[in-house]
């Protein structure tokens, strides 16, 4: 059965950047705000069973829009989307971000079940 904890007012930040995305490809940081040693405009995810306060060193950081399929991901995890700009971030059961189950909102973070996650997509606002 998948446990989820909403952690989203544990990572919510006192102020959020607003950029214009334009036509970028990429979500390039407008500030230095890193939280939880997730840098600002990224999407992180940390170690199996890992609290972000206290081992803030993620695993796996993600930038670009798109699906970013993920592989040997196991058990509860940390997801902080620490993007700007009202971009979010899902978590999908398929390849390819299709299937997905779960949005982050900006500012957003859970701990989560990434077992049956095979992808995590970046969402532009």
């Amino acid at each position: 059965m998948r446990k989820m904890l909403s952690a989203v007012g544990a990572f919510a930040t006192a102020a959020t950047a607003v950029v214009a995305m334009g036509g970028a490809a990429q979500a390039a940081p407008a500030t230095n705000t890193t939280q939880y040693g997730c840098p600002s405009g990224a999407v992180c995810i940390y170690g199996q069973g890992v609290y972000p306060p206290d081992n803030p060193h993620p695993t796996n950081v993600y930038y670009s829009y798109g699906a970013h399929n993920l592989s040997n991901q196991i058990g509860a995890h940390y997801v902080l989307n620490n993007q700007y700009g009202g971009a979010s971030a899902s978590l999908c059961t398929n390849y390819g971000g299709t299937g997905c189950v779960y949005t982050l909102p900006q500012d957003g973070a859970v701990y989560y079940d990434l077992t049956p996650i095979n992808s995590i997509t970046l969402n532009r606002p």
